[in-house]
């Protein structure tokens, strides 16, 4: 039995999906079994896909990105030369390497600005995820991590010695190493 929501989302969409898809794949064919793999995805999320704030823009995105893998996997491939150098490695983008000061850092953070920022930004949960697990609202929950943010930025700037060039990129920093545990 297939969820009701899944049902209606796709009368809904099905028509649009299928000629998005025409204008996109190789051959016709390819297109109906996109829309197929696509129909398949959302039946394999059960009554989870009734939880899709926009089932729309999500049966898009899955369309799109199955797309993507069948031209990744019919596209003809060139062998390299065997004698082919290997390319010159660069130095980190001082931005890249900014993350030496983080945890330092995150552990001079105010103990709600360290949580937000670790639970969203580097765990990757949704800002709504952080509202229901702190019992706030949602714009609550995005103005607690917009806020923890600045904190961060300041720390980093203050704390790593973080300068920028002209163009407002992050130029040179001072790395500062995680505090030794007691």
């Amino acid at each position: 039995m297939h969820p009701h929501c899944l049902m209606t989302a796709w009368a809904a969409c099905q028509a649009e999906l299928l000629g998005y898809l025409r204008q996109r794949a190789s051959q016709p064919e390819d297109a109906e079994e996109v829309l197929q793999e696509v129909f398949i995805k959302a039946m394999g999320l059960g009554k989870q896909f009734c939880h899709i704030d926009n089932p729309r823009a999500w049966l898009f995105q899955v369309a799109r990105h199955a797309l993507a893998d069948r031209w990744r996997r019919t596209r003809q491939h060139q062998p390299l030369p065997e004698d082919l150098a290997a390319p010159a490695t660069e130095a980190p983008e001082p931005v890249d390497t900014l993350s030496q000061c983080l945890p330092r850092v995150l552990t001079e953070l105010a103990e709600k600005d360290r949580q937000a920022i670790t639970y969203c930004d580097i765990e990757g949960h949704s800002q709504q995820e952080l509202a229901t697990l702190l019992g706030l609202s949602l714009p609550g929950a995005k103005s607690r991590l917009q806020r923890a943010r600045l904190q961060l930025k300041e720390k980093l700037e203050t704390n790593c010695q973080v300068r920028f060039d002209a163009a407002g990129t992050v130029c040179c920093f001072t790395p500062r190493p995680p505090l030794a545990e007691p």
